[in-house]
């Protein structure tokens, strides 16, 4: 398992794609996979930057493991922020248009459809998201 450890901070962000990039790549990750995974990752970030802190910043951790059979990868992001786990926001309702939905929780419905399995735990002051997704 690799680690990161950085300011919960939009410019960040990059250096954060970058990090989980390197180990996905490093699995033989394909492309298509990877961006997938790219994409549900920045969601996360960004929702932890922009509200876990809010209006302070504070820490992320970012853990990437991957494992064997079926080749996965595993990410897990942990913040100190206030304790808030967004898998029990409810779906939005995607037969109705932009204009009559509810703003926000687009973005965590995104993850869950396009991830394997999303998963929320609270424990010891700890919010930890992870998300996994087969390589293939």
């Amino acid at each position: 398992m690799k680690e990161l450890v950085i300011e919960a901070e939009r410019e960040n962000l990059p250096k954060v794609q970058a990090f989980i990039d390197e180990q996905l790549e490093a699995a033989g990750c394909p492309m298509p996979t990877q961006i997938t995974i790219d994409v549900a990752a920045e969601e996360i970030f960004v929702n932890i930057a922009s509200y876990a802190y809010s209006p302070e910043t504070g820490p992320v951790t970012i853990q990437v493991a991957v494992q064997e059979n079926p080749l996965t990868a595993k990410i897990t992001f942990i913040d100190h922020g206030r304790p808030y786990n967004p898998l029990e926001k409810p779906d939005p309702d995607t037969t109705l248009t932009v204009r009559q939905r509810k703003k926000g929780g687009l973005g965590i419905y995104m993850v869950k459809q396009s991830m394997d399995r999303v998963n929320y735990e609270y424990q010891n002051g700890k919010n930890m998201l992870t998300i996994e997704k087969i390589l293939r």
